[in-house]
């Protein structure tokens, strides 16, 4: 577990009254509620809630929602929730909008992000709890809400047999690498249903290791034949597994990185991967970003936000390195 959270000391019952006092009085007490919050894990978050409402009859969740407001609500909410039923509530809302063409395609690639980057055990959690919650199948929204072979591939991504082997055939991913050079660079146009086949149901250590067989039998990267041909959501969603696949890590940090260059920030993607990534691989997406960048993201986050927003994600990262 990460040195981020506490594992002893302070009892959830403590942080509620704490909390409560937080709350209490003219203005919210932002400071004393990130630090408490963003030193509880999942578990602790969860108690802190049950004692919440068990001491004052009262939502926290709401609470939250009445006293914070901003990129720092946004945050401290999405925070709340365990990271399944967080990535359920990411899927649903991003799914579950439609309000203009930009906005159906930005929400959809979020919907893919989360769902492509996952494991298929974390997958597996997702889609219980995404019944669960909403009293519909997470196959039913895709295939409502996506469509031609984006809607095929996430279709075939979220569906057993679920494969997690670490062990890898290289013969078969010899044999892989070749159909997947026959379904795209090699011929005029692409057999996607090959495509979809190959990243849907091999697991993450047998594509990556495709991936490597490709370059050396064809002398170009296999995620550069999927830029070429393939485009729009459905190469986005190819690009993700395939880079998830050979280093999640790198891949959020370029995310992170995307999302705060140039001019103006990405708030929406930058909150998002890093609560989605605290409890998961933080420590690696750093080492990752000062490699690539050459600057602590702790930096870049810095420069890129203010006030109790920046607070609460820099509390998040870390330690600066």
């Amino acid at each position: 577990m990460s040195t981020l959270f506490l594992t002893g000391g302070t009892s959830a019952r403590e942080d509620a009254m704490r909390l409560f006092r937080a709350f209490k009085g003219w203005g919210c007490d932002k400071q004393a509620v990130i630090e408490i919050l963003t030193h509880r894990d999942a578990t602790q978050r969860a108690e802190i809630q049950r004692e919440y409402y068990a001491m004052y009859s009262e939502d926290i969740l709401r609470r939250l929602e009445s006293e914070l407001s901003g990129d720092l609500e946004t945050a401290v909410l999405l925070w709340m929730p365990d990271p399944a039923t967080r990535d359920a509530m990411i899927i649903k809302k991003a799914l579950g909008n439609g309000l203009n063409y930009a906005t159906e395609v930005n929400d959809l690639k979020c919907a893919t992000e989360v769902i492509c980057s996952r494991t298929p055990s974390q997958i597996q959690m997702v889609k219980q709890i995404y019944f669960s919650k909403y009293h519909v199948q997470l196959e039913h929204d895709i295939e409502n809400h996506t469509s031609g072979d984006h809607k095929k591939l996430l279709l075939a991504y979220v569906s057993p047999p679920f494969e997690e082997s670490l062990l890898v055939n290289k013969q078969i991913a010899e044999s892989d690498a070749h159909a997947l050079y026959k379904a795209g660079e090699k011929r005029f146009g692409t057999d996607e249903k090959t495509v979809i086949w190959i990243f849907t149901e091999r697991s993450r250590a047998h594509l990556a290791e495709v991936a490597t067989l490709y370059k050396n039998m064809y002398g170009n990267s296999l995620q550069k034949a999927v830029k070429k041909e393939t485009s729009g959501l459905f190469e986005f969603a190819l690009l993700t597994i395939l880079q998830c696949a050979q280093n999640p890590a790198k891949y959020f940090a370029k995310l992170l990185h995307k999302a705060m260059k140039g001019l103006g920030t990405d708030e929406k993607t930058l909150t998002r991967v890093i609560v989605t990534r605290t409890e998961i691989d933080m420590q690696y997406i750093k080492a990752e970003y000062m490699k690539k960048y050459e600057k602590p993201l702790y930096d870049a986050v810095h420069s890129e936000t203010s006030g109790n927003y920046r607070a609460f994600l820099l509390e998040l990262l870390g330690p600066r390195i």
